[in-house]
């Protein structure tokens, strides 16, 4: 009711400050600053910019203002200029630096979760570009977030999440050659393998523009501002920054080469002779991403270093390199001023039939109009190419002597208009298929007169209105990718589509399916082209006469080297890890791990660089399946320790159960360690929540430590949520009337059955799994059978979707409303551009209980850490298991893999200090921390893996024979199965 009253509150407020705003316009009003809105109210409305149509476009804003001036005086608001600053419990005073880091002045500290608001003194009417100068303090590592308003409003969609890098350099030693590059010196491991450095943050100050974050504006965004005081409001979504002002200014037009060229051989540039200065490009002076590290490729011979043998960091980029905004920068130095020409060695063998874009700038300015969007086309092998222009012409660069720098950054270009025409489509598909599906559903009868020209007599304009859009998305990429490109398949597809369909509409209800997988590939059309990666080995800087020193190989050479790698392939063991101890050195354990390469060289690197180091314990890594690991417990040939284990019963196990009862079922073998028996053990258990490691503890005994925890999650639409006027349910009777809010609609509730989804309902009901022996089973209380059959009853009487993908129906928008688990999260974020912005996530729904407040209890489960029970080394064991669950391990171990995969490789770790650490958007880390503190696990007991099996045996009898099984006769059926099991295992292991 709260939250209502202060959305209608702020809707008031708005819709006056934009009448006021008309006059301000007119000259004859000025907006003021609207003081009384809370910060609450700020991400309220940053919560909904996206599906509020009264915030235009960037495209549209501007084109608003054509022709208004672009005044040539600039200004600044400073930190002199702050009137307000606000955190999430209410108005603070604001910390202030004086001189940081060498720029002089106050800059202002703004926290994660704050509001900073400047007041300007705008000196003439016009449009203005905005560019922030500030200092990237100590935060999560990830790039700093922030919305920006206006006068209290967001001048368009873009400035709802505006993003400012950080700076970072490759971990390593490093010198400076004579050519002013920085050059590494590469740590190796004991097989002659260099050590994948990683990156470390240099905060530096830096201004830079504020662009669109997602790349589809290429040029920097600008606000139209009127003459006199203005507020400019700086909204936190994520990261701390320190910030010493905001400046107004107008960048001005770049030159063409041509004029470029012409002024400078006005000024009396002459050409250089015999100069070349080669760099290797994965001695990067400077990143914005962790991501950007340097990448070790043996596809060539040509790459230098090559070796057909061992690992070596000699490239940089490739599929890392990739995201709108990302750069790297590269310090060179040229010995005489005059022209030079800039070749390079390079590999875009990524992305078939288009081109990706690089802005390129030297000394920090974009040298002419040509390289704000220069385009390297696709090719399978490695290519040497010189920048130059469409023709063919090189183009000749004038430096003057000394150090200077080269900076790529990755940007759309071309693609830009296209991608944003193809999203615009999408979201007009989408809409149609939702409008369509409350009259056909989503399996019509194809003998059925649905009537639907009838009933939606706009449905032709739409579909011709987003025919030319497609049209026109197509007719742009044939001039930027060529006719033939195949990335034109999915949209002419789609296009086709539509034209049958405005031939009939009726049509729909023979092609709904197909029409919604065409539509599903044109978003993931946009995710595929939004992608631009580019592998770099090494670029030279060299007169026009003088060869580029880059050279390339050909069919014989490529020949023996991959003869030569086929031989190694057969005598080099590839599951060892980085260095790897002798038998003969002391205290070395055995560590498996079952998950990817990339995630054990991470932690093969981080074992190296902090624990060997502090506690000279060598640790021998092993990539595995680690479905093996029984059979090698068996006959003596397991590890000491494995990590990253999960349900290892088969297929059928993993599919039905989806707990871990590994841990408690070799422990009850005596196959792993008891963790009890450790003096420290209640003391670690304290980084984790209870609910953490409940699974892993049996009778008294621990068996394993936790290392991540996942549980469910309920995201949800806001678009079609306030077109259909739904409230958000936050109780699972909520969940009934919105179910049948949604069926009118012909939309459906996601949710699929599984044990945690059935474990929560459990939980919230008041019911157990086990008696408190753990010697039956208490699924036969009550308790449990009501439990049980308010289960059954959302796919009996509700008929909710049991077997069909709830992520892929919530991004079409058939089920506007999934419960997921929460990593799900990072699939979204990542993989639906389509959908970014219009959904959010909160708890799954709770009962509510007699006291009136609402249980929102969920079930967790979690990867684990478990030490083999004949390892020869407990002591060492149990201080690797202790070190790889620490907060500062497990903060570097997810940071290290946002770094090298991205946010959707985020690490749901188990330590609570640790996912505090990670890199959430402050709205987001609060929704799940509120779902965190009611997560509850579940427990194991010997023949346990009975449980879930047979209530789910139990549960889809009922589903499928709703006419003839009961939910309470065939859950008290199977309970008689799992109590027999339970008492077979004990009588089988010798227990009480």
């Amino acid at each position: 009711m709260k939250k209502s009253i202060r959305l209608k509150r702020v809707a008031l407020l708005l819709v006056c400050a934009l009448f006021l705003q008309v006059f301000a316009l007119s000259g004859s009003v000025r907006t003021s600053a609207l003081t009384d809105i809370t910060m609450d109210d700020f991400q309220d409305i940053i919560g909904t910019y996206n599906i509020d149509d009264s915030i235009p476009s960037y495209n549209d804003y501007y084109a608003g203002y054509a022709g208004t001036a672009a005044p040539v005086r600039s200004f600044a608001a400073t930190a002199d200029n702050v009137v307000r600053y606000e955190e999430s419990d209410g108005a603070k005073d604001p910390v202030f630096y004086t001189d940081f880091e060498g720029v002089s002045g106050k800059s202002i500290y703004t926290t994660e979760d704050s509001l900073t608001e400047f007041e300007v003194d705008v000196p003439e009417t016009g449009l203005y570009n905005m560019s922030l100068e500030y200092y990237p303090v100590e935060g999560k590592n990830s790039d700093i977030e922030r919305s920006i308003f206006i006068d209290g409003f967001l001048p368009f969609k873009e400035m709802s999440l505006v993003t400012f890098s950080r700076v970072w350099t490759a971990r390593g030693e490093s010198s400076v050659n004579s050519d002013g590059a920085t050059v590494y010196s590469w740590e190796q491991d004991n097989q002659g393998n260099d050590v994948k450095p990683g990156m470390k943050e240099i905060p530096e100050w830096q201004t830079r523009y504020v662009y669109d974050s997602d790349g589809y504006v290429t040029t920097p965004l600008a606000v139209y501002l009127t003459a006199g005081k203005h507020t400019i409001s700086l909204v936190s979504v994520k990261e701390p920054v320190l910030i010493h002002s905001i400046i107004f200014e107008n960048t001005g037009k770049t030159g063409s080469y041509a004029e470029v060229k012409a002024a400078n051989d006005a000024a009396g540039t002459k050409e250089t002779s015999g100069h070349q200065i080669v760099i290797e490009a994965e001695n990067v002076t400077k990143a914005s991403s962790q991501m950007l590290y340097p990448q070790q490729d043996q596809s060539s011979p040509e790459v230098n270093p090559a070796s057909s043998k061992v690992l070596l960091n000699n490239t940089i980029g490739g599929n890392s390199w990739r995201l709108v905004g990302q750069w790297i920068e590269w310090q060179f130095s040229v010995p005489e001023t005059g022209y030079y020409v800039i070749t390079m060695h390079d590999k875009q063998n990524f992305s078939r039939g288009v081109a990706v874009s690089r802005r390129i700038s030297i000394d920090g300015a974009v040298p002419f109009s040509e390289l704000d969007n220069y385009e390297f086309n696709y090719s399978q092998n490695w290519k040497i190419e010189t920048l130059s222009d469409s023709d063919g012409n090189r183009f000749k660069f004038r430096l003057e002597e000394g150090i200077h720098t080269i900076r790529m950054e990755v940007v759309l270009g071309d693609f830009s208009n296209i991608v944003g025409l193809v999203e615009e489509a999408v979201q007009r598909l989408n809409d149609i298929y939702r409008r369509v599906i409350k009259i056909t559903g989503v399996s019509p009868d194809t003998y059925r007169d649905y009537q639907i020209e009838a009933s939606l007599p706009e449905l032709t304009g739409d579909l011709i209105a987003t025919r030319d859009i497609l049209n026109r998305a197509i007719d742009m990429l044939d001039e930027v990718a060529g006719k033939n490109s195949d990335k034109k398949t999915v949209l002419l597809t789609m296009r086709d589509q539509l034209d049958e369909l405005i031939k009939d509409n009726e049509d729909f209800v023979k092609t709904i399916s197909s029409y919604k997988v065409n539509v599903r590939a044109c978003g993931n059309w946009i995710t595929q082209v939004i992608m631009q990666p580019l592998a770099i080995d090494s670029f030279s800087i060299h007169s026009a006469d003088t060869e580029s020193g880059i050279s390339g190989s050909n069919f014989f050479q490529r020949a023996g080297h991959e003869i030569s790698r086929l031989f190694y392939s057969f005598i080099i063991d590839y599951n060892q890890i980085g260095s790897v101890a002798e038998d003969k050195e002391t205290k070395v354990i055995t560590l498996w791990i079952g998950s990817g390469r990339d995630q054990a060289n991470v932690i093969k690197s981080l074992i190296d660089e902090t624990f060997t180091n502090r506690t000279g314990i060598s640790v021998n890594v092993q990539l595995v399946d680690m479905s093996t690991l029984l059979k090698a417990t068996l006959v003596g040939e397991g590890p000491d320790v494995a990590i990253q284990v999960a349900n290892t019963n088969g297929i059928a196990g993993a599919v039905l159960n989806t707990g871990n009862d590994t841990p408690v079922n070799y422990g009850i073998r005596h196959a792993v360690l008891d963790l009890t028996q450790f003096s420290d053990w209640q003391e670690v258990l304290t980084r984790f929540p209870d609910a953490a490691y409940e699974q892993f503890f049996y009778d008294g005994s621990l068996y394993a430590l936790p290392e991540t925890i996942t549980f469910p999650v309920m995201f949800y639409r806001k678009d079609i949520l306030k077109e259909i006027g739904l409230e958000l349910p936050t109780t699972w009777d909520d969940v009934k009337v919105a179910m049948s809010v949604l069926s009118k609609n012909q939309m459906e509730f996601g949710m699929l059955p599984n044990e945690q989804l059935f474990a929560s309902i459990l939980y919230q009901h008041g019911g157990r799994y086990y008696a408190e022996d753990g010697k039956a089973s208490a699924l036969d209380s009550d308790i449990a059978v009501n439990a049980f059959k308010v289960f059954c009853n959302y796919y009996t009487d509700y008929k909710i979707d049991r077997s069909t993908s709830v992520e892929e129906r919530f991004r079409t928008g058939e089920c506007p409303i999934i419960i997921a688990d929460y990593t799900d999260y990072n699939n979204f974020a990542v993989s639906a551009p389509d959908i970014a912005g219009l959904w959010s996530f909160t708890q799954i729904p709770g009962m509510v209980k007699e006291d009136g407040s609402v249980d929102h209890s969920v079930a967790c489960t979690g990867l684990a850490s478990m030490i083999m029970a004949d390892t020869d080394y407990p002591m060492e064991s149990w201080e690797f298991v202790k070190w790889w669950t620490s907060a500062e391990t497990q903060t570097s171990y997810g940071r290290e893999m946002e770094s090298l995969m991205g946010s959707a490789a985020r690490v749901p770790t188990a330590n609570y200090e640790a996912f505090t650490n990670m890199s959430w958007p402050v709205s987001d880390f609060k929704a799940l921390q509120e779902s965190m503190k009611c997560v509850r696990g579940i427990p194991q007991v010997p023949g346990g893996y009975y449980s879930w099996r047979n209530v789910n045996n139990a549960f889809y009898t009922v589903v499928t024979e709703t006419d003839t099984a009961s939910p309470r006769e065939e859950l008290m059926d199977k309970v008689i199965y799992i109590n027999a099991e339970i008492r077979y295992k004990r009588e089988e292991l010798g227990l009480d």
